[in-house]
């Protein structure tokens, strides 16, 4: 599982184990998955797709600008703003 939190600047919106995050990256959606290769972005104003499991359809989260950063703990959104 892919360890996921997404802050923004008044709290932490969440943390939780999922299966995969697709994040809209400024050049465009990127899916992010346990193992995936380090990696830093800004992101653009638009939803976050969260797919619990690889089966479910995704819950999404509406996001203002920001950065996504994935490293060997898992992948971090910073968002301006969450909805």
């Amino acid at each position: 599982m892919l360890h996921f939190e997404l802050v923004t600047p008044e709290k932490l919106v969440r943390s939780e184990d999922v299966h995969m995050v697709v994040v809209p990256g400024t050049e465009g959606d990127f899916g992010v998955l346990e193992g995936h290769a380090p990696l830093m972005s800004t992101i653009r104003d638009g939803n976050l797709e969260i797919y619990k499991t690889g089966a479910m359809a995704p819950e999404t989260i509406r996001i203002e600008g920001g950065f996504a950063e994935v490293n060997e703990r898992g992948l971090t959104v910073l968002a301006e703003k969450a909805e």
